[in-house]
């Protein structure tokens, strides 16, 4: 009984031995594995090949595999004809056919590869393609971080983004932000566009360049010249900084900032714009500035002035906004018409004008003067309630006044007197840009000065007549015609008050402009 209580003892302590090592080995098995389930396994696993040996002579360290080899790493499957897999070092050399495939958009191509399973870093050379979704990547050195999704190459790369193609000697690639960075001798070409730099940041998601340096793009008949902006190559849109530079045929267009549309052919500048039309030997400068290349409309406004400088002497321009408008473009019939407008102001040494607004032709070379024009030549004032100019070969070549015509001539020797001229219409004709007849037509009233010696004025002479006519010679009176009149001489000192000046007669020189400068300050007539 004694012996039986004792096995029965044994047996009890025995069933309880185990159950409590059974136990304690559950409660062990139970924070493994939830730790193994929250640690992702970083080995390389070895998935397939169809030989595998050892070759201490060859490589000790490790394990030769030839024929469809298969490993895996993380959710990447790679494959290749043969490798040398380092199971020490969780890394494999790849040979032959290296591909490497990492979800459903990403694979990259090689003919040799190596890749470390603890950096998470594949380091493909000869022959390398890496594509993802659209965007693909030719090169001969790559390395790819799969850790930070970045690939990177360094003995010269090509990649192609739809319709868009990259090369530069240098670059990297993130697959994750997709946005890619170019540097040393970069070119980027597209149907329609053609870009060098030595450094550009690519964003292949919404196909934007970013110029971070001197840059070139060629579009067509166009150049841009830029060290910073963004260039849209899908819509084939710029928008530049930093004075950058767009030109066009000879027509040349700057700014503090840049915006361009090729497929519209539409340009804006902003802030200190400068339009240059070289083959017409003229500018625009102001703080805003728009150009239509396929109408040939241009505007220019915000402190705007138009400059000719096609003579030897410049013409200056200031008004509110200027506009040019092409018809018939892309024809022989081509013509221009430039609208400014309002509170025009002009000076060139020779002749000064304002008026509040202005049209010039191109088709007849003509300029008209609206809104109570007044034209300074020298010493004589001219004004009417229209003034036509007609140009030739860029001279003037004859004027017309229309209505209200006035034309006074302040004299040398005294200022305080006036040869005055007042009509219904007057004309001008110049030679080689002097005037050499002038005209007067209905109701002509007549006020003029004869002087002699030294031109001291010593007779006053007053006309009433239906038309007059005065040949110059050298900017001096040579011959003066009229049909019938009837008149009056007058000795200085016995001049009429009401005959001194004619009905209208007003001396408008606080309004003219003094020089290039002062074409900015509108100065209204007085009361």
């Amino acid at each position: 009984m004694r012996k039986s209580f004792v096995i029965a003892l044994s047996l009890t302590l025995l069933v309880g031995l185990m159950s409590a090592f059974a136990q304690k080995k559950q409660q062990r098995r139970r924070p493994v594995a939830a730790r193994k389930a929250q640690v992702k396994d970083s080995r390389v696993y070895l998935v397939h090949a169809d030989v595998l040996h050892y070759d201490q002579a060859k490589n000790a360290d490790a394990s030769i595999l030839n024929g469809k080899v298969h490993f895996t790493h993380q959710g990447a499957r790679l494959y290749c004809d043969s490798a040398y897999f380092y199971e020490g070092s969780n890394s494999f050399e790849a040979f032959g056919h290296v591909k490497m495939y990492q979800g459903d958009t990403l694979s990259l191509f090689s003919d040799y590869a190596f890749y470390d399973g603890n950096e998470q870093m594949a380091r493909a050379r000869y022959n390398v393609v890496l594509k993802h979704k659209k965007t693909t990547l030719y090169t001969d050195s790559l390395d790819f971080d799969r850790l930070y999704d970045n690939a990177y190459f360094f003995e010269g790369g090509k990649m192609v983004d739809g319709k868009t193609t990259l090369t530069s000697d240098w670059g990297e690639y993130n697959t994750k932000s997709k946005m890619s960075v170019f540097n040393y001798d970069v070119k980027m070409k597209s149907p329609k566009f053609f870009l060098t730099t030595d450094t550009l940041y690519y964003d292949t998601r919404l196909s934007m360049a970013h110029i971070v340096g001197p840059s070139n793009i060629t579009s067509g008949d166009s150049h841009i010249y830029s060290e910073q902006g963004y260039y849209d190559t899908k819509n084939d849109r710029a928008r530049l900084m930093n004075r950058s530079v767009l030109s066009n045929q000879g027509k040349m267009l700057v700014g503090d900032s840049v915006y361009y549309d090729s497929k519209e052919g539409f340009s804006q500048a902003f802030r200190n714009v400068v339009y240059v039309d070289s083959v017409n030997k003229n500018k625009l400068t102001g703080n805003y500035g728009e150009y239509y290349e396929h109408t040939g409309f241009a505007l220019c406004t915000d402190s705007a002035v138009a400059i000719d400088y096609s003579q030897g002497d410049s013409l200056y321009m200031h008004a509110d906004t200027f506009k040019v408008v092409t018809y018939n473009i892309e024809t022989d019939s081509v013509y221009r018409k430039i609208f400014a407008f309002h509170h025009v102001r002009a000076y060139r040494t020779d002749v000064q004008a304002v008026c509040d607004s202005l049209i010039y032709n191109s088709l007849d070379s003509c300029m008209t003067l609206y809104h109570d024009p007044i034209v300074w030549n020298n010493n004589q004032q001219l004004v009417g309630d229209r003034i036509e100019v007609f140009m030739k070969d860029s001279l003037i070549d004859h004027a017309h006044v229309i209505n209200n015509c006035f034309s006074i001539q302040q004299l040398r020797s005294d200022s305080t007197l006036f040869n005055q001229v007042s009509s219904k219409e007057m004309f001008a004709y110049f030679l080689d840009g002097a005037i050499r007849e002038t005209q007067a037509k209905g109701n002509v009233l007549i006020g003029y000065y004869f002087e002699e010696g030294d031109s001291v004025a010593i007779i006053y002479n007053y006309q009433e007549t239906a038309e007059l006519r005065m040949f110059l010679k050298d900017r001096k009176l040579q011959k003066v015609w009229t049909p019938k009149s009837s008149g009056t001489m007058y000795p200085l000192n016995q001049i009429p008050l009401e005959r001194k000046h004619l009905p209208g007669f007003a001396w408008y020189d606080y309004v003219r402009p003094r020089d290039r400068y002062d074409i900015f300050i509108w100065r209204s007539k007085k009361q």
